[in-house]
């Protein structure tokens, strides 16, 4: 399977309906995100869509609502594009590059960060990292906060601060206290988020915005009421705004969760469609959690990170592990 074309590969895919996810697309270097996912360049972003339309179709969200219950396996199979985190360059990069192509998409956002009222955590790791890298001084400086049990080797400060769990981002904001690393100022200077100008603008031009929870936890550290309390305070948040609110995005993963928060996130919001993983190419064993294929994987390109889902997939399938 391995020396078989995309086009080729796609006969072995479970369903003709896949959803795949990107994050941020800039020429730029972005220091709150460069330690956390390899984003695209702008020419390697528009070098995947162009692969991938070679084999796929690109959908919209209603029509992949009207395709996914019917198992429609008619045409070339179908791409539902999403990109996650409501970053900035969904407008001033990624969606100048659709429109042009006439491809939808999805971006599922934070509402804490809209406005760029905050830095999610992650991001303030790597805005740190970035930051003590480039800084000798901070280099030995840190060595002096006494909450992290740090070493001179960079490595083991990054490892350290990627390791800060949600419940203890509070040390991030001590960590940039103590090194006088301000997190609003960098806001101020790098526009990291959509504004809610942006958000509205690009509904209007016919995309997608949707509920990645308020402020971006790892689910499975969150008990269920938090779990319920986080996500439905995004979803109310966008329908105020206008916004969609029929699909959610678990941020991270959907490792861990159990049943009872489908159950009951379902039954308080009956107009939502869809909830998404983040697993890869795989069957969920909950009818309307499904996994999306995250792009973002070290150099490969879209359409070798694809081929790489199916084969693993399959080679899952012949152990009974397809299924989660």
């Amino acid at each position: 399977m391995a020396s078989f074309s995309l086009e080729k590969l796609t006969t072995y895919l479970p369903y003709r309906d896949v959803v795949i996810v990107y994050h941020s697309v800039s020429d730029e270097k972005l220091k709150h995100a460069q330690y956390l996912f390899p984003y695209r360049s702008s020419k390697d972003f528009i070098k995947d869509l162009d692969e991938l339309s070679k084999v796929f179709d690109f959908i919209d969200w209603d029509t992949f609502l009207e395709r996914k219950p019917t198992k429609n396996k008619s045409g070339k199979p179908k791409l539902l594009l999403t990109f996650d985190d409501g970053y900035s360059d969904f407008h001033d990069v990624i969606a100048p590059i659709l429109k042009q192509k006439g491809i939808y998409a999805t971006n599922f956002i934070n509402p804490k960060f809209i406005d760029n009222k905050d830095l999610m955590w992650r991001c303030k790791a790597s805005l740190l990292i970035s930051e003590i890298e480039e800084n000798k001084d901070l280099q030995q400086q840190v060595l002096g906060f006494k909450s992290l049990k740090l070493n001179p080797d960079l490595s083991n400060i990054k490892q350290n601060l990627l390791s800060i769990k949600f419940e203890n981002q509070h040390l991030l904001d001590e960590l940039a206290a103590f090194l006088n690393i301000d997190f609003k100022t960098y806001l101020a200077q790098n526009k990291v988020y959509l504004t809610t100008n942006e958000l509205l603008k690009l509904k209007q031009d016919g995309f997608g915005i949707s509920a990645h929870g308020w402020d971006h936890p790892l689910y499975h550290e969150l008990n269920l009421d938090a779990q319920l309390d986080n996500t439905q305070k995004a979803l109310d948040i966008l329908e105020k705004l206008g916004l969609n609110n029929d699909s959610f995005a678990f941020p991270f993963t959907d490792f861990g969760v159990k049943n009872d928060f489908f159950e009951k996130l379902s039954k308080a919001n009956p107009r939502l469609q869809y909830t998404f993983g983040a697993a890869g190419l795989k069957l969920d064993s909950r009818f309307k959690n499904l996994q999306r294929i995250p792009l973002e994987v070290e150099n490969y390109s879209a359409k070798q990170v694809i081929k790489n889902e199916i084969i693993y997939y399959n080679l899952l399938k012949l152990i009974g592990k397809h299924r989660i």
